[in-house]
């Protein structure tokens, strides 16, 4: 998930007026949502107490927290590559914490009342409540969440990882509700039945919820995060593609679902044999697909970056160091201690965090898939690295040096090729209107000059070759060296 630089105040069209609406002035609508967050969890707090009563409550609390931090920290360590700001996820917990649980507390007890009003067997309108009602109302209010961050955080959702860690985040939240309802209910039954303390229903109940299967409610939005995933890495010429597969893994989602709740009802031993026939693997393979589009997406940081070592903006150390997680680590160790402490390493987070973004948006620019704000992004994104280039670049070098070594030159440049991916040629960059368009890269006063973002001479200075001169190939990979004096890039 990026991490957005600031965004320029508002500039209102012309005809507009100087100021605009109140409606569209931000604090206005953070207020109004955290108003609505607040709210729905001052009214599912209320009605969570009223049915466990104060001390159910306090103790399905102190259970439902155990596994939440566990998974946070599983959503968290997968969006390490392009971490996302902190308030999108405090947005997702939240929402499914308040809004979507008392969305589905709600539509849940009145959907069974009517069913149980309007047939003659209450317990096949609690059957089905469980199994096809709960599921589409839960599932969907949970997917308004990862609709709200698709459609109004747009920069910060690029891909398959962002769909997944705003999901589970998201259903984490849920989750934590409907456990406390439970748990503290099930510590209720006991203390009616003359239990003390925490008896055999709430030892039952905390077995299954959270010990055997605490990642149930991700594991069903997740589908659903796949699909705005996958929407997010569609082309924007592909309006059907990008509403359908949404809508596919919402449908999954709740199937899933429903699956796992009408487990109960087939037999004695129909709980156990969905959980080992369905759920592991199910977890199994959305965790290996988590674990494996991280890895392509470190892979993505090291393929797309060379492109800026030709132009002058990265040292050539610097795809292989921001394209693996341990050098990453390495380097943000060094600068906190060799250049400042904590305010170093913050420095070089948001540098690597930058470089990524980076790294992505070439990536979907050359597919075509990169919006119209493409080379203006692309501008922000390589302003904010000069301006951090005087600890990061020593940092990152250092990592290259410990913990992901250069390659030789040759193997470097052949593997990449990129000296010909910057000759203007619109096909290498797919939709030339957007991306790569020939006089943004051939005319080095418009784009690639590192003096334009800094101090020409320190530590930079222009590339060894001239960039935009054609006949010289944008940069001679041999000469590189030369412009870091005392450190040679290529050296295994």
């Amino acid at each position: 998930m990026a991490i957005s630089p600031p965004h320029p105040s508002y500039s209102p069209g012309p005809g507009s007026g100087t100021h605009p609406h109140w409606w569209q002035r931000r604090w206005v609508r953070y207020g109004a949502l955290i108003t609505l967050l607040a709210l729905s969890g001052l009214v599912i707090l209320a009605l969570v107490r009223r049915q466990t009563g104060t001390t159910g409550f306090l103790v399905g609390l102190g259970l439902a927290v155990l596994p939440v931090p566990w998974l946070l920290a599983a959503f968290r360590w997968l969006d390490r590559v392009e971490p996302g700001p902190w308030r999108n996820l405090v947005f997702a917990f939240a929402w499914g914490a308040c809004a979507a649980a008392l969305i589905a507390i709600v539509a849940n007890s009145f959907a069974t009342k009517w069913i149980a009003t309007s047939t003659a067997d209450p317990a096949g309108a609690d059957t089905l409540g469980a199994t096809v009602i709960a599921p589409v109302v839960e599932e969907s209010a949970k997917a308004a969440a990862v609709l709200l961050v698709f459609l109004f955080r747009r920069r910060d959702f690029t891909g398959i990882v962002d769909g997944v860690v705003i999901a589970g985040v998201t259903a984490t939240g849920f989750a934590f509700t409907e456990n406390i309802l439970y748990l503290g209910t099930a510590f209720g039954t006991d203390q009616l039945s003359g239990g003390h303390g925490i008896a055999s229903v709430t030892a039952a109940t905390f077995f299954v919820r959270v010990v055997m299967s605490p990642f149930a409610h991700p594991l069903f939005t997740v589908l659903t995060g796949i699909g705005f995933g996958i929407a997010a890495l569609s082309a924007e010429r592909r309006p059907a593609r990008r509403v359908l597969v949404p809508l596919g893994g919402l449908l999954l989602a709740m199937g899933m679902h429903a699956l796992w709740n009408g487990s109960a009802t087939f037999g004695q031993f129909g709980f156990l044999a969905v959980y080992a026939a369905f759920m592991v693997p199910a977890f199994g393979l959305l965790t290996w697909l988590a674990v494996w589009t991280r890895q392509r997406e470190l892979r993505t940081v090291r393929e797309e970056l060379p492109a800026y070592v030709y132009a002058g903006w990265l040292g050539p150390a610097e795809p292989f160091a921001l394209g693996s997680m341990r050098a990453r680590r390495a380097a943000r160790d060094h600068a906190r201690r060799h250049f400042g402490g904590r305010p170093a390493a913050r420095a070089v987070a948001q540098y690597e965090a930058y470089a990524t973004s980076l790294a992505f948006l070439r990536h979907r620019g050359r597919r075509g898939r990169a919006g119209a704000d493409c080379a203006a992004r692309e501008q922000e994104l390589l302003a904010e690295l000069w301006r951090r280039r005087e600890v990061a670049r020593p940092a990152l070098e250092h990592a290259a040096r410990v913990v992901a070594p250069v390659p030789a030159a040759s193997a470097y440049w052949a593997r990449y090729g990129y000296p010909t991916a910057y000759t203007g040629r619109p096909a290498a960059y797919g939709n030339p209107a957007a991306y790569g368009q020939p006089a943004a890269y051939a005319n080095p006063a418009a784009y690639g000059r590192p003096a334009a973002y800094g101090n020409p001479e320190v530590p930079y200075g222009y590339p060894a070759v001239p960039y935009g001169d054609r006949a010289a190939g944008y940069g001679n990979p041999q000469a590189q060296p030369a412009r870091y004096p005392g450190y040679d890039p290529y050296r295994p």
